[in-house]
């Protein structure tokens, strides 16, 4: 399995659904999955996955000692594999960026140079192909379509590819070129087609121009919440200021602008309620002028980017989650809402909305709509209490074990093609 993040380590939604699917094929109980990573840092969970520092793999010969290796890279990989590896270079590479192990640094993330990076992991692919047994290839999103292509072509393996998302999710339509050349290669080489929501699919299909008899939908799930998430209280607000969050990239894709101009609207009618805007990204110093330019910057929190257990304290202390997505292809953060109990919006144009049925779903443009399901919610005890329970109950039955025996179903039909 090529992958490009992985918990605890999270720089967008990549990380959670890798360790969802790593660990729902685990559960299967008759699967290993080799998990090749750009940068691991040593303390990810390796009981679902055996994690291959790629940032260690040598590519060029280098004349190292068992006891130099254990020493650079030995909390990141064994030194034994190390040399296993080194047997099966498969060109001269010194002409390359290489260290003295002979191996790629990555800078972990999306760096300035992500397309270098992209092209360097495939070429250290090769390797891994080369020195691994292994039964199918799993890639994960464009960042490891070319290194899923070149074990392929190496191993004679069939390909499945997990898309993610597409650059016209992330473009809102304004497509880069080099982009959907990477994702659309990576589809015309696949042999199995992963998308995370029907809507993903059909654009996979009607953009991408892929053969629908391999292309399947595989929706994400969430896991049980750890015991100590549990326990974070939830605060009550009754007679107090109500708390509305969108949390995400504030981004383009993710329709932030229409959460402040909603935000607005409920202001105008009500003052007891706060918006919470977490995040960061490229819109963020826009949506905060556009707050003081509605003249609601009084009422408008941006506590920047959260990770780990700020995530649910915040959603814990939200009495409203919305996430009023342009284009989304699945969207896990509102099932993350639901299971903290708290009532949740979300855009039509949204995956998840597919599979969720106890949240309020508006079009993402409709801000009226918008506006009036944040206010019915903050001012209706009845309905909050109803999103609240039913919510919960809803998403505690979406797991990452029923997504791990669907997606060893796929498995098994493209091995047997």
């Amino acid at each position: 399995m090529f992958g490009w993040e992985y918990p605890p380590h999270v720089f967008g939604g990549l990380a959670t659904a890798n360790y969802g699917i790593s660990e729902g094929l685990h559960a299967q109980g008759d699967m290993d999955i080799t998990l090749c990573l750009p940068h691991p840092f040593g303390d990810e969970d390796q009981s679902a996955a055996r994690i291959v520092a790629m940032n260690a793999v040598p590519i060029a010969w280098r004349d190292v000692n068992y006891d130099y290796v254990k020493e650079r890279v030995g909390n990141i990989m064994d030194p034994e594999y190390y040399f296993r590896l080194r047997d099966h270079i498969y060109a001269d590479f010194n002409y390359m960026h290489v260290n003295d192990l002979g191996a790629m640094e990555f800078a972990g993330g999306y760096p300035k140079n992500l397309h270098e990076e992209i092209n360097n992991y495939s070429i250290i692919a090769g390797v891994v192909a080369r020195t691994e047994e292994f039964d199918i290839i799993h890639a994960h999103d464009w960042l490891t379509y070319p290194a899923g292509i070149h074990a392929k072509n190496v191993s004679g393996k069939p390909l499945c590819i997990h898309v993610h998302a597409t650059d016209f999710d992330r473009s809102r339509g304004k497509v880069n070129p080099t982009v959907y050349g990477i994702e659309k290669d990576g589809m015309d080489n696949a042999d199995c087609i992963m998308c995370v929501s029907e809507l993903t699919r059909q654009t996979v299909i009607n953009h991408y121009y892929q053969d629908p008899r391999k292309v399947f939908t595989v929706h994400n799930a969430v896991y049980p919440l750890k015991q100590e998430l549990q326990e974070i209280p939830r605060p009550d607000h009754t007679g107090k200021d109500k708390v509305v969050t969108f949390l995400g990239r504030i981004t383009m894709q993710k329709g932030p602008e229409y959460f402040v101009e909603a935000a607005t609207m409920v202001l105008h009618r009500t003052r007891n309620v706060r918006f919470c805007m977490a995040g960061s990204g490229d819109m963020m110093d826009a949506m905060i002028y556009l707050a003081a330019e509605r003249g609601i910057a009084d009422r408008f929190h941006f506590p920047g980017f959260m990770r780990g257990k700020q995530v649910y304290e915040c959603l814990k202390d939200s009495d409203v989650y919305v996430m009023p997505s342009v284009s989304e292809p699945f969207g896990i953060s509102p099932l993350e809402a639901m299971q903290c109990g708290t009532p949740t919006i979300i855009s039509k144009q949204s995956g998840c909305a597919e599979i969720l049925d106890n949240c309020i779903k508006v079009d993402y443009w409709d801000i009226h709509a918008l506006a009036d399901a944040i206010y019915s919610i903050c001012h209706n005890d009845s309905l909050f209490q109803y999103l609240q329970e039913e919510g919960k109950r809803e998403v505690d039955q979406i797991t990452w074990e029923k997504v791990g025996a669907w997606i060893k179903e796929l498995y098994i039909r493209t091995i047997n093609k």
